[in-house]
């Protein structure tokens, strides 16, 4: 990776990444051939390793709208990776048995109502279903008996679903809610699976080494808030469900693992209530509860943690725009940094024997891939998106820049390849949500996040880890907090002027875009610093903090990390104040505005709001697209496939070089059709016919 602090030393270190281009640039339909490893497991053997793969279905290649599929690959040692699953349905929830001989997973298959738990021999033939619950299983574990079952589940509601299907499917809101129990049963047995816990809403579990404790992660109610804010570590008595302590970690939480010696828990969670993420390292011990923050002050954010021993943990900490493999002692020393390339993110890892760890990683030249290291040395053990081989990638380089007060910013530039053009490229500022996230220096192309195939159409990619995001520490991760809008947002700005400074980027030619936090930052550019963005694509976005609050499925959050005010503590007409549709009236920026119309995070009402406004206030473009079967975030192909095409359509059409702001706006109709290829498909089959 390449950091570069100064303007010359930037401008200098792009000249020589600019070499002629060999092949062709990366393109929006080379998106759906991205795949991603992950759910990586080791066997028993310590060498042996499971992971899945997932990809979106290729509509240009002719295939079905869906969902990401992921499916199950087998690595023995100094072996290729062997193609286990090849069902249409994903895999999830990868577990090798105690003896190491199968593989477990969760899946549909055939007439399957809900996920069951299915079986494959490592030495082949056909998965078989092992298991099956009245409803979908969640999070589980098999004993060292290799027998008795744990899992997280909610119980069927027989009369309910005769009443729905009558008609009658009122409901009360946030009242109506199912909780997730710890259910047990037996793999070999006939006898139905009995209730071992259900006085919380568990999410997940972790069952001891020696099958004697059983740790659940569980909130008071289904609530997302409560998930969020109240979810605490309960260890129970794997044979009765009895609780014999809950941990009373302060903040939101994060892993958590077992120790071999089933004596401790290592964990990440929140140093206090108001701490925004899960990124310090923690430590509990099993028969008290007592625990210890190892990491607090730690300028970095721990994502995942693994035991290498009964006294030391291995944490994937992320620091700045990249991380690190760390081992920590019992008190919080760091006792070795694990050599892995610079140039690679690590995401999550896994602990071989003889000091071997497994872990998936992305760079900037391909998504997440499986790696081993082993003795300081690190292997590429997958490539499964060799395609890319045959791409010329954009250089991808950190830049370090001063905001207004002083503060030190950084986030992640992807330029094009070629000559800069005189007075700089059209840059697309593509901002992060949470604000309790960050950008690393790894893969950052995706369907709403224009990296790549930005760059192969003409435009510089900023990344920018304002104020609030992760990585940096919790202080760091806290300076947005009773702040909306505020310095956060003024870091957008800055990193914009700091761009053109450098002669990087055409100041009249800067589009904005985001989803969540990050639509809400696209949503300010487009009103409040109107004057500094000629396009804007907020997504998922907010434009009502007053309503926000009303809306959402988060407010003890937004209270606890975000405002730390309720609206009513002299706090309205701030929200008022620091909401987008406060700001419509001014906005000169031509916006389009994508939602999903079953989002419960931010309701699609934000957006609604925000095109209201607009259209009634200002004389700019502004258009609002509704995806009726998405979310927070689109899921299925032909929405994330048609959002890339709009994304880039109106950046084209208002960051051109002899764009204006008052060109009308491009048709609704994208001519989805000839960009996929159907119309030639249609014309080949009449020739045969």
């Amino acid at each position: 990776m390449k950091t570069i602090s100064t303007l010359a030393g930037l401008v200098s270190a792009l000249a020589i990444a600019t070499a002629p281009a060999l092949a062709a640039p990366m393109e929006i339909h080379d998106i759906a051939k991205i795949q991603n490893a992950g759910n990586l497991t080791v066997a028993p053997d310590g060498q042996t390793i499971a992971y899945t793969v997932s990809k979106y279905p290729d509509l240009h290649a002719g295939e079905d709208d869906g969902g990401s599929n992921s499916q199950l690959y087998i690595m023995r040692p100094d072996a290729a990776p062997v193609l286990f699953t090849t069902a249409e349905r994903s895999v999830s929830g990868l577990q090798f048995s105690p003896d190491g001989q199968t593989v477990y997973f969760r899946t549909r298959r055939g007439d399957d109502k809900h996920n069951a738990l299915y079986a494959i021999s490592l030495s082949g033939g056909e998965a078989t279903q092992v298991f099956r619950h009245e409803t979908s299983l969640g999070d589980y574990a098999i004993a060292p008996d290799g027998d008795t079952l744990f899992f997280v589940a909610t119980e069927k509601d027989d009369d309910k679903s005769k009443l729905a299907k009558k008609g009658f499917d009122a409901y009360a809101y946030e009242e109506d809610q199912t909780l997730r129990a710890v259910w047990t049963a037996s793999l070999g047995g006939d006898e139905k699976a009995s209730k071992l816990f259900d006085d919380k809403h568990v999410t997940s579990l972790e069952l001891s080494p020696n099958g004697q404790t059983l740790v659940v992660a569980a909130a008071p109610t289904a609530l997302v808030d409560d998930g969020l804010m109240k979810t605490r570590l309960h260890v129970l008595d794997p044979k009765t469900g009895d609780l014999r302590v809950e941990i009373p970690t302060p903040g939101k939480l994060g892993t958590y693992v077992i120790s071999p010696d089933n004596q401790r828990i290592a964990f990440n969670a929140g140093t206090d209530i108001h701490d925004t993420a899960t990124g310090v390292l923690m430590v509990a011990n099993i028969s008290d509860g007592s625990f210890q923050q190892l990491t607090p002050n730690a300028l970095q954010h721990v994502t995942d943690v693994e035991w290498l021993d009964n006294d030391s943990i291995l944490a994937n900490a992320h620091r700045g725009v990249e991380s690190a493999l760390v081992s920590y002692s019992l008190t919080g020393t760091a006792e070795r940094t694990f050599a892995t390339p610079s140039d690679i993110v690590v995401r999550n890892v896994e602990v071989g024997s003889g000091g071997a760890l497994f872990f998936t990683a992305d760079s900037p030249a391909h998504p997440r891939e499986v790696f081993a290291a082993e003795q300081g040395r690190v292997e590429k053990l997958t490539n499964i998106n060799s395609w890319l081989e045959d791409i010329t990638l954009a250089p991808q380089t950190t830049f370090t820049f001063a905001a207004r007060d002083g503060r030190q910013i950084e986030g992640l530039l992807i330029t094009p390849n070629g000559d800069k053009p005189a007075g700089g490229w059209p840059l697309i500022m593509t901002v992060h949500g949470g604000p309790e996230s960050h950008d690393s220096d790894g893969w950052l192309t995706a369907y709403s996040r224009p990296g790549q195939f930005g760059a192969g159409d003409g435009y510089a990619v900023f990344y920018p880890n304002y104020r609030g995001s992760t990585a940096r520490g919790v202080a760091f991760a806290k300076e947005h907090q009773n702040d909306y809008a505020g310095a956060e947002f003024n870091d957008l700005t800055d990193a914009v002027d700091a761009l053109v400074e450098a002669g990087i980027v055409d100041k009249d030619r800067v589009g904005i875009t985001g989803g969540s936090y990050g639509g809400y930052a696209s949503m300010w550019g487009a009103t409040a610093q109107s004057e500094h963005f000629a396009a804007a694509v907020p997504f998922v976005g907010i434009s009502n903090q007053v309503s926000k609050f009303g809306t959402s499925d988060i407010p003890n959050e937004m209270h606890l990390v975000h405002s730390l005010k309720w609206p009513w503590e002299d706090n309205w007409m701030n929200l008022l104040e620091r909401s987008p549709i406060f700001h419509a009236g001014k906005s000169t920026t031509p916006t389009l505005i994508m939602h999903g119309e079953k989002d419960t995070r931010v309701h699609p009402s934000q957006s609604m709001e925000l095109y209201r406004s607009m259209k009634v206030r200002a004389d700019t473009p502004v258009r609002l697209v509704f995806y009726p079967n998405e979310g927070h975030g689109n899921r299925n192909a032909a929405s994330r496939t048609d959002y890339a095409y709009r994304l880039m359509r109106w950046m084209d059409t208002y960051l051109a070089e002899d764009a204006n702001r008052d060109d009308p706006m491009p048709e609704f109709d994208l001519n989805l059709s000839e960009k996929l290829g159907w119309d030639k498909k249609d014309d080949d089959m009449t020739a045969e016919e």
